[in-house]
């Protein structure tokens, strides 16, 4: 990972030191977020950066239920979830130009690691044919956060999340297992 430069003295201000406070207390949290979404470390980091530059230019208005963090995690799930959607049309264009994108496992690795990534790819296009509300919060859920945290970072209730996510689960669940019943066939 790369190191991010800081703010010199020439950006002293108040508005500078707030949003390097932000940076600091939320750049890992949100780059976990999307390393788990996308898989690819360089991708996330990229997404990251994006994220906080979008914060830079345009700041959440302050006042009541001024939440920096919730919309942190709100854009980074957004872009992450729009990369996961890139990637497969970009996929389906390069497959019809004729070029090979995936790759042959070699054959000194075990069946159990292709069948993993099998697995992890078709998650993410069940994700990407999800309904986006419910995707966002099963990555959400997935990357370790708690009901209070998606509530705060959704703007939803906290008891609401349960029943959200149950429902999210099955239309999951539902989509992935259409996807592997189309991949077998």
């Amino acid at each position: 990972m790369k190191t991010i430069p800081r703010p010199g003295p020439a950006d002293s201000t108040p508005a500078a030191r707030s949003f390097e406070q932000i940076f600091l207390e939320h750049w890992d949290a949100i780059y976990r977020l999307l390393v788990r979404m996308t898989g690819d470390p360089a991708e996330a980091e990229d997404l990251a950066l994006e994220t906080f530059f979008r914060l830079h230019r345009h700041p959440p208005q302050e006042g009541e239920g001024y939440n920096p963090g919730g919309w942190l995690y709100r854009v980074a799930t957004n872009l992450g979830l729009r990369s996961i959607r890139s990637f497969k049309r970009r996929e389906q264009y390069e497959l019809r130009a004729g070029k090979d994108v995936l790759e042959a496992a070699p054959e000194n690795r075990p069946a159990v690691l292709f069948e993993k990534k099998e697995q992890d790819w078709l998650a993410h296009q069940a994700l990407a044919k999800m309904n986006s509300r419910r995707a966002e919060l099963l990555v959400l859920r997935n990357s370790g956060m708690a009901y209070k945290d998606i509530a705060e970072a959704l703007g939803l209730s906290p008891a609401s999340i349960g029943p959200l996510l149950l429902r999210a689960e099955r239309e999951f669940e539902k989509v992935y297992r259409a996807l592997d019943q189309k991949e077998e066939a």
